[in-house]
């Protein structure tokens, strides 16, 4: 799953390749106040499929479950985006080297990868899970400059870890730094049991012997 840039396809092992459908669907977002009505119809019929699919996560669909869901309820949807899209290009209904006839000439040219979802059990809409992961280490190597020694940058770095971690473990950063902080000798006799995953249940058990 990536974006359709070249330097992203690796010749040295095959590959089932989707692009990403969010960043096709940023393009119109960038365009709605140039190219208003062609605009929404497009993020319409995106919003439709997104819809789609968290109703089979909310659901709790198997992959091919799911598989199937999107090819009832999405498949009709982006067959009238795709027959759309080309009839505008067709009957020169937009310029094709402006902004929206570039964002149209982008879907239809990596169409099929991305619609893998309609034919791929388990393929997602976009690569938006894996972005956000990035993001927060974006932000920490832009902060890092600022260190002024090794070290400081290194427990930056542990920071950065423990506090991502607590998010995806659906755990208050702050809370959980302060519980580690004044229970030091409880988390030095058993470390494991103040890992982010098991902070919640910690504090009261060990609140006597720190």
């Amino acid at each position: 799953m990536c974006d359709a840039l070249s330097r992203n396809m690796s010749p040295e092992f095959e590959s089932i390749l989707a692009h990403c459908l969010s960043h096709g669907r940023r393009e119109f977002v960038s365009l709605t106040q140039s190219f208003p009505e062609e605009c929404q119809h497009v993020l319409h019929s995106l919003g439709e499929v997104y819809r789609v699919d968290a109703e089979a996560k909310k659901l709790g669909m198997t992959p091919d479950q799911r598989l199937a869901h999107h090819q009832i309820h999405s498949q009709p949807v982006m067959d009238e985006l795709q027959a759309w899209m080309q009839e505008q290009i067709d009957n020169k209904h937009v310029e094709p080297n402006s902004g929206l006839g570039q964002a149209i000439a982008y879907m239809l040219k990596h169409w099929k990868p991305l619609t893998l979802f309609l034919r791929k059990a388990g393929a997602p809409l976009d690569n938006n899970v894996c972005e956000q992961a990035l993001k927060m280490a974006i932000m920490h190597r832009k902060n890092s400059l600022s260190y002024k020694t090794l070290n400081g940058a290194r427990t930056g770095d542990l920071f950065m870890s423990l506090i991502h971690t607590c998010r995806l473990n659906g755990v208050n950063p702050f809370d959980y730094l302060l519980a580690i902080a004044t229970h030091p000798e409880a988390v030095k006799l058993i470390p494991k049991a103040w890992l982010p995953w098991n902070y919640p249940k910690t504090p009261a058990a060990f609140a006597d012997t720190s």
